[in-house]
């Protein structure tokens, strides 16, 4: 006994006994047998609404609006049972009976008509051993329809072990074994189908959805699973309402607002099909098209929802069902259907009027607008939702969960031939245990949570030229494949919203193109988003890229932004105008010292040449012309020999003609002192003493180049700073300390030989050489002088044709200044290239 329906009581005479409390639930359909199954369906879709006081005992519901749909469920039933008993393979000797109830859609009449399958309708039970308690009345129950009846009657059963299998409850709250552990179900669970019907949407590109739900366990379960796989996909909803068929018009038309003011263009509809036929019934008011629907199996595969779309609203629609299925004999057996030769005559009497409007108990008032019903009529005359056969895949699923039953009490009963009458029956752990195939070749079988195997089938809704709309199937869901592999959409014309062959587009942003990034919007979801271009030396080589990546330092953004090329070498090549100036500028200046050398040479006995050391002349003559020559070694690739020769021979070559730059004007004051009465110092500063000098000064140069080049010489290197789009290819200095103390011995030396030359430079001499070191040494400090600020902010190979023009500019400077005058008295002056002009006692007037 369960004690919301039957209490104890105690008499000595009677013994303690279980009375019922309440009326008596009658079943609607009911047949004796050895072994009852219980079927909860609702033949009534409502009932009347009514204000109860409580003051009195509340009166039963009074059903209405009488429901084909579950009338076909019940008959499905009914077949699988008189096979059964018509089987001799399957519990043989043994018939099953059914006790049948109607909960007009009503939760508290599912658990209440639920309890009276497990106790009985006695008003009071017979004594037993053990007092108030006995084996349940049936072995298991079929249905109910919904999600949430069903988990109402597998809360209030489950305790009791009394398998329930469902045909048409999906929601995944039902998997839940600890909260419901004797429920089974034919039908996959929501779980999947959530969440196929995101993967469909991702795979048709549709990333902004709108999202409408029935407001039970149904909608909100399911929903909730599609939403999180949907985030998970990327899809954002803009969207997510839920409503009930029995709301106030208030509530749905605020729906109606929400899809008007929406910028999507698909809707998620997890609807069951009585929800779906008020909520179609309003957007026909409304002439809601346009809008592509994505639809559950609630609904999808409805014909009276089909029915009732007049002004097509729903074409195009596609969404997954259970696949199509085929029970031989079970279409005629529906349809061969008699009121007068069925059990429970009165319900099949409402069924048979509501069928063909007419009327068993034909009344004068009535007579006008009903003919009398004679119990023979022809049903598959009819054209209505019985006669439908769409909903085939869910009569099998109800064929397979009463065939489900039999086995499990076939092994239980240790059928062979026949059955042992004398076992124990319980069903509850055999059933879940149980693995058959259906004489159509269906497998079944239930996994650790009642559950069988999910597959599905995509439905799209074509409309025919008669304005019959045409369920096709276009694909196949199978979730035991591999991810990759579950969602599968035959090669077949796919029909969208409004009859377009355009697969339609909803996005809250368009794709970001390669060379793009996505930004979120502020306040939005995360579908709508800005594309922003990428920064140079970045890309994106793929649609809808969230980064941009950065190119190797070797390489650079294309304009498109969209792939890395190989960024140019840059450096100061012989082939560009720049190089070849500056190399022609280094020849012409060694063609010219080279010209002055040899007219040095060919009039070398005259004064003017021997005057102030010849020989100091040349070597000076010579390192200028290297000094010209090792400008050339700046141009060109910068490789490991050519950048180690350039500083160093730059450096030791300058030194040298510093050295006799400042040898000759050691010569120029000593001459003088010693001119002076009593003075000697010509003796310590001959010829010997001018090339050990120039000697010694260019040995401390070269000291400093090998020291450099030993502990960290000059080497190529790849500049990717300087300039973004190009690779610098110049030397790296090495060692900077290096570098700065071969340019600052030049300077030093530079210097020392400027101020010498300063102070000569006034000297009674008719040629005095000083003048000329001088200009020339203050040419050279100027140009060293810029040449610092302006090689450390000249970029890339702009900083090499500085240290080139300052090397020319000097050595210019050096052989202008000192040896033109020279050549212009040899060449133009002969008369003034004498030994007394020279020393000025002859100079001709």
């Amino acid at each position: 006994c369960h004690p919301l329906l039957l209490v104890a009581s105690f008499s000595q005479a009677e013994g303690q006994v279980c009375r019922l409390r309440g009326d008596p639930e009658n079943p609607q359909l009911s047949k004796d047998g050895d072994i009852i199954l219980g079927g909860i369906f609702s033949f009534h879709s409502s009932w009347k609404d009514r204000q109860d006081t409580y003051t009195n005992k509340p009166l039963p519901l009074e059903c209405t609006s009488l429901n084909f749909r579950d009338f076909q469920f019940a008959q499905a039933m009914l077949f699988a049972i008189e096979e059964i008993n018509n089987s001799t393979d399957l519990l043989p000797g043994i018939s099953l009976g059914y006790k049948m109830y109607d909960t007009c859609g009503s939760m508290a009449r599912s658990v209440r008509v639920a309890l009276a399958l497990a106790n009985g309708n006695e008003a009071v039970s017979a004594p037993s051993e053990a007092p108030c308690t006995r084996l349940s009345q049936v072995q298991a129950i079929m249905g109910d329809t919904s999600s949430s009846p069903c988990m109402a009657i597998a809360t209030v059963i489950g305790p009791f072990h009394i398998p329930q299998i469902s045909h048409f409850a999906t929601c995944a709250c039902l998997s839940d074994k600890t909260k419901y552990p004797s429920f089974l179900r034919t039908i996959p669970s929501d779980y999947y189908q959530s969440r196929a019907l995101a993967q469909l949407v991702k795979h048709f590109g549709w990333t902004w959805v709108g999202a409408i739900r029935t407001n039970d366990d149904y909608g909100n379960n399911g929903m909730a699973t599609f939403t999180e796989t949907a985030q998970q996909l990327g899809i954002c909803l803009e969207y997510s309402v839920s409503f009930f068929r029995t709301d106030p018009p208030n509530k749905i038309q605020k729906i109606i607002d929400i899809i008007k003011a929406s910028t999507s263009k698909v809707i998620v509809a997890f609807l069951s099909h009585m929800d779906m036929d008020v909520l179609i019934h309003v957007l026909s008011q409304h002439n809601l098209a346009g809008y592509q629907w994505v639809g559950s199996e609630g609904w999808i595969i409805d014909s009276k929802t089909a029915e009732m779309d007049k002004h097509h609203i729903l074409d195009g629609a596609i969404g997954l069902a259970i696949p199509k299925a085929h029970v031989s004999g079970l279409r005629e057996f529906i349809l061969d259907v008699k009121p007068l030769n069925s059990s429970g005559n009165e319900m099949f009497t409402e069924f048979w009027e509501t069928l063909f409007s007419c009327n068993f108990r034909q009344s004068a008032s009535s007579a006008e607008h009903q003919r009398e019903c004679t119990g023979h009529e022809d049903v598959s005359s009819v054209q209505n939702s019985f006669t439908d056969m769409s909903l085939m895949p869910i009569f099998n699923n109800v064929y397979k969960g009463v065939y489900a039953v039999a086995h499990a009490l076939h092994s239980i009963l240790v059928c062979n031939g026949t059955c042992n009458h004398k076992m124990q029956l319980d069903p509850f752990m055999h059933i879940r245990r149980i693995h058959f195939t259906t004489k159509e070749g269906d497998e079944v079988y239930f996994n650790e949570n009642g559950d069988p195997p999910a597959k599905y089938e995509i439905i799209n809704w074509q409309p025919t030229e008669h304005g019959i709309v045409d369920f096709v199937t276009v694909g196949l869901y199978d979730a035991s494949l591999p991810a990759d592999k579950q969602l599968s959409l035959q090669n077949k014309s796919l029909i969208w919203e409004q009859n377009s062959k355009q697969v339609p587009v909803s996005v809250c942003s368009e794709k970001c193109p390669p060379g793009t990034r996505k930004v979120l919007q502020k306040g939005k979801p995360v579908c709508c988003y800005d594309c922003i271009r990428c920064a140079e030396g970045e890309i994106s080589n793929i649609t809808d890229s969230i980064t941009c990546v950065r190119c190797q330092p070797e390489f650079w953004s294309n304009e498109r932004r969209d792939d890395c090329v190989k960024k140019e070498a840059e450096f100061l090549s012989f082939e560009e105008i720049m190089g070849a100036l500056l190399t022609a500028a280094s020849l012409f200046g060694t063609c010219m010292t080279a010209v002055v050398a040899f007219i040095f040479f060919r009039y070398r006995k005259t004064p003017i040449v021997r005057a102030n050391n010849s020989e100091l002349s040349f070597l000076l003559l010579f390192s200028l012309t290297l000094c010209f020559l090792c400008s050339l070694t700046f141009i060109g690739r910068p490789s490991e020999w050519s950048c180690m020769l350039r500083h160093t021979a730059f450096g030791i070559t300058f030194v040298l003609c510093i050295s006799c730059v400042l040898g000759k004007t050691m010569v120029v004051l000593m001459a003088f002192k010693a001119s002076l009465p009593g003075s000697n110092v010509m003796k310590w500063f001959g010829p010997t003493q001018q090339r050990l000098s120039v000697l010694a000064f260019t040995l401390i140069q070269v000291v400093i180049c090998i020291l450099w080049l030993t502990i960290s010489p000059p080497f190529p290197f790849k500049n990717f700073k300087e300039i973004k789009d190009k690779i610098i290819l110049e030397c790296a200095l090495g060692s900077t300390v290096g570098f700065w103390a071969v340019l600052g011995y030049i300077g030093l030396l530079a210097s020392f030989c400027f101020i010498l030359a300063f102070l000569a430079r006034k000297l009674p001499d008719n040629f005095n050489e000083a003048k000329f070191i001088t200009f020339s040494m203050l040419i050279f400090c100027a140009v060293w002088i810029t040449f610092i600020p302006a090689y450390v902010s000249s970029p890339g190979k702009f900083s090499v044709a500085v240290e080139i023009f300052a090397i020319l500019a000097s050595s210019f400077g050096l052989l202008i200044c000192i040896f033109i005058p020279k050549c212009y008295i040899i060449l133009l002056k002969p008369e003034k290239n004498t030994k007394k002009n020279i020393m000025g006692k002859g100079a001709p007037k």
